[in-house]
């Protein structure tokens, strides 16, 4: 649904390591998260292996599975209760059997290497890019809008380029 798509091609080289960290989280997200974070989970992984140099190259895998999902839950607000699902990251951590200290440090360098920031549209759950502030601003003409408030012609022109997901009122 939205035009935030992620690549999953990976150099023959870095497949086996894909494979194998995936493996990690997707059996830690589906016992634990759901679809969506097991879709980006994959996503950030191809994306890690498709870096030069790729940092997963060092380090274990199991530590690299949590660090993306740590990454993933930081940015998507998973240890706050009122979003679902919820888990503390401690929880996630003791999940993958990594320390916490060791997870955020992965989370950081994964953040580094693929510039995530909080609420990065690019890295949002898909049932919260409807929440998401920064998908739906822009500047126009030296002022920052929501466009969600602005015309339909407008709307179709940044849904055209990728900048919003769907125009909202074909939404409802």
């Amino acid at each position: 649904m939205t035009k935030f798509t992620h690549s999953r091609s990976v150099p023959k080289s870095m497949q086996a390591l894909y494979e194998t960290i995936t493996g990690l989280t997707d059996a830690f997200c589906r016992e634990h998260l759901n679809d969506e974070y097991l879709e980006l989970a994959r996503d950030m992984a191809a994306a890690l292996c498709r870096k030069r140099p790729s940092p997963v190259v060092s380090g274990q895998p199991r530590t690299w599975a949590c660090g993306i999902v740590y990454a993933l839950g930081q940015t998507n607000f998973l240890s706050d209760r009122s979003f679902k699902p919820f888990m503390t990251m401690a929880d996630v951590c003791a999940g993958f059997g990594v320390g916490q200290s060791t997870a955020s440090a992965k989370a950081q360098t994964i953040s580094r290497a693929l510039k995530i920031s909080p609420l990065n549209p690019e890295w949002s759950l898909p049932s919260l890019i409807e929440r998401n502030p920064l998908v739906w601003m822009a500047e126009v003409n030296g002022y920052l809008v929501d466009l969600r408030e602005m015309p339909r012609e407008v709307q179709e022109i940044a849904f055209e380029k990728g900048m919003i997901p769907y125009i909202p009122a074909d939404r409802d």
